[in-house]
């Protein structure tokens, strides 16, 4: 359960967007997922479209070592870059067997609307060496899915599905998204100065885009089975 400060910027933030920020959470791939019931073409387009993002967020985090504001900081991110190379992508790559994706499917793909958008939002914040830019993009796509990996169900059994559950729960995980959180709330502009009211406008804004972007993310992979 991650804390944040009550009436704080980040609880803002997450109530600004609560309706796609829960439908998200609540979404059938969630509820599938859990049950070991999502179709493995599904499973398939999720997971390519998903693994198209390994290289932005790499540069999301790289970013964050270059323009975060403390040293502590700087480190933990650089820790995280070796657990994504360690972990994450020994994940894809097992799943993508399981669910007999090839290298050439997963090499290049056709990016649907919502992972389009979402690389160009990842993009942006890396170009625009802003630490507070670069730490709302990456708390909505940590927390969002460590909300709905915690859920209390019942766990499926097919590695595909445990896999990508267990990647996204538990202490480490959970710290790790604590940290964002605290580094966001920590370095969200309050002042009533024009650049600071302008900055919380800009950054709500982007909050709220990147949520949404996560909830259509979930949708396509079913849409676009029907295409």
């Amino acid at each position: 359960m991650i804390t944040v400060s009550q009436g704080g910027a980040v609880e803002a933030l997450r109530d600004s967007a609560d309706e796609d920020w829960s439908a998200a959470v609540g979404h059938r791939f969630v509820t599938e997922l859990f049950a070991g019931t999502v179709p493995d073409d599904v499973m398939a387009t999720y997971l390519v479209q998903d693994y198209q993002f390994f290289e932005d967020f790499l540069a999301m985090l790289g970013a964050c070592v270059a323009h975060a504001d403390r040293i502590e900081a700087k480190l933990r991110f650089a820790r995280q870059l070796g657990f994504l190379e360690a972990d994450e992508d020994s994940y894809f790559i097992r799943a993508f067997a399981e669910v007999g994706v090839t290298e050439d499917d997963y090499a290049d793909p056709v990016l649907l609307a919502p992972t389009e958008g979402f690389r160009e939002v990842m993009r942006t914040a890396v170009a625009s060496a802003s630490y507070p830019d670069l730490l709302v993009v990456l708390v909505i796509a940590e927390w969002l899915y460590l909300d709905w990996g915690e859920l209390e169900r019942e766990m499926p059994t097919r590695d595909v599905h445990v896999g990508w559950i267990d990647l996204h729960r538990g202490e480490d995980f959970s710290a790790w998204v604590q940290f964002l959180v605290d580094e966001l709330e920590r370095v969200f502009p309050r002042g009533d100065d024009a650049e600071s009211v302008t900055t919380r406008k800009r950054l709500t804004a982007l909050w709220g885009r990147a949520v949404g972007l996560e909830r259509a993310f979930f949708d396509e992979a079913y849409r676009a089975q029907r295409s």
